[in-house]
């Protein structure tokens, strides 16, 4: 069996996964908080979770493995959303919601395998709040219910975090109800108009952090395998869920390995609305950008390191995937070829591909070893790279291959034809260079008869072929 080995923020170490039942793994990764559209910063720990979730099924099988990502929709933004409109709390998130799985199905993404909602679970916070008063680790006070954090011995040990520096990086409200700085809110007052529900301490509505610890009990049970996240979530929010779930369960571990991300940039710069570069991931599906070239490029990175998401490696990604796309095209892959190569017992993954992507996530790595594969002339490597795409979600229909940087697959283009267009695309470029505009303009004219789309950006060209592409109008091949 693959041994899959993470780097665990918990310990600190790259640690070899070994999950508590082989026939039942279990992973919760904080989701949104839907208001709004996801911006792309919002897509990087779904992609690296849903890598690693397929990764997990492949090494103990799709019915083993338990994968949850909830969504939060009883929030102060949601409320605040609703006031500016005028629209109902519930059309908020329900629209919301269908926007992002609209998205992360567009990215590849696989569905989790339980996506809860926090306001079906509002039994259960409660139930979970009375129990950790009763157990002295929480207190009411002026309609609120805080956590006391130091009621709880290892609180900042995820971090690492002093106090002082908890205080500072939690922005904490001193309130005069609380009895510590750092006590966090479990359940609050809910004013007219304001969401909330009945309980023990009155109209209210739950704090953000009890929500992940009820949720993960209610679907994975006390202890799981794996909690993720990005790593702007490790404090304090993962933080307080463990102090929660730890007193609530002491018998318990809460998450055994717990995996973080790092952030998002746009051209070297962090994205903020402020700098104009700030864009969702609808904005760039409705430039024309396939799912799977953002996909490919948010991959390129490991998950450890800051992504950077710059045009010149959308570009790459652009030819990187023409050429991966014409070479399945070109071998006439799809369910049939598939079915064949599983009844030969020649579907699978390559060795050394799925060793590098168990180390750590590292897709990268993996992405370089597809490189490899795809000059392969042997059954075995074309399969293993086709395996490779699957695994990477850059490949999840075999009945309809992508093609290029934009939309649904058109109609299959060989390498030959794909060379033609290169060279015919390489003449173009020298004609320029040379001031040729006459040839220029003759190599434009074929193209554009053929139905070709090409696309120029920061002086390089990308295509891909129009719904009326005709390869016999590219001349001699």
């Amino acid at each position: 069996m693959t041994t899959i080995r993470l780097q665990n923020t918990k310990t600190r170490q790259r640690e070899d996964f070994v999950p508590i039942d082989p026939k039942n793994v279990r992973m919760y990764l904080c989701g949104p908080t839907v208001y709004d559209r996801a911006h792309l910063g919002n897509s990087r720990n779904v992609l690296v979770f849903d890598v690693l979730f397929r990764l997990l099924r492949h090494v103990y099988g799709p019915d083993h493995v338990i994968y949850v990502r909830n969504f939060t929709d009883v929030d102060d933004k949601i409320n605040a959303r609703a006031a500016e409109t005028g629209r109902a709390i519930g059309d908020i998130t329900a629209e919301t919601i269908g926007w992002y799985h609209d998205d992360m199905d567009a990215l590849g993404a696989l569905r989790p395998t339980h996506e809860p909602r926090a306001t079906d679970y509002i039994a259960q916070m409660i139930t979970m709040i009375a129990d950790l008063i009763d157990k002295g680790h929480a207190y009411a006070a002026d309609g609120h219910v805080l956590f006391a954090v130091e009621s709880y011995e290892n609180y900042g040990a995820l971090s690492g975090r002093s106090i002082d520096d908890m205080i500072a990086g939690a922005r904490v409200e001193v309130a005069p109800y609380k009895r510590n700085p750092m006590d966090f809110v479990l359940w609050k007052p809910s004013a007219d108009g304001q969401p909330g529900w009945s309980s023990p301490w009155g109209y209210g509505r739950p704090g953000w952090h009890i929500e992940c610890s009820a949720m993960s009990y209610e679907l994975l049970g006390e202890t799981f395998d794996i909690h993720g996240g990005g790593n702007d979530l490790m404090f304090p929010h993962h933080e307080n869920e463990i102090a929660q779930s730890a007193c609530a369960h002491p018998h318990g571990e809460f998450a055994r390995y717990w995996i973080h991300n790092e952030m998002l940039q746009v051209e070297g710069k962090k994205m903020s609305k402020s700098l104009g570069n700030f864009f969702t991931i609808r904005d760039l599906l409705d430039q024309g950008l396939h799912g799977a070239l953002i996909r490919l490029v948010m991959l390129g990175t490991h998950y450890g390191k800051t992504m950077d998401w710059t045009e010149a490696r959308r570009v790459e990604a652009d030819g990187t995937l023409r050429k991966w796309y014409g070479i399945l095209h070109g071998h006439s892959f799809g369910p049939d070829l598939i079915r064949a190569l599983r009844a030969d017992g020649k579907w699978g993954p390559d060795a050394e591909f799925l060793g590098v992507l168990a180390n750590d996530l590292n897709t990268p790595g993996a992405l370089a070893r597809l490189h490899v594969l795809s000059k392969g002339k042997t059954p075995a490597a074309l399969a293993g790279f086709a395996h490779g795409l699957e695994m990477l979600g850059l490949v999840n229909d075999w009945a309809r291959i992508p093609m290029f940087d934009g939309g649904e697959a058109g109609p299959a283009v060989a390498p030959a034809i794909a060379a033609r267009v290169d060279a015919l695309l390489a003449d173009r470029a020298a004609a320029r260079a040379a001031k040729d505009w006459a040839r220029a303009d003759d190599v434009r004219d074929i193209l554009n008869a053929a139905g070709v789309q090409v696309t120029d950006v920061g002086g390089q060209a990308t295509w891909k072929p129009g719904p009326d592409f005709d390869a016999a109008q590219l001349g001699d091949l």
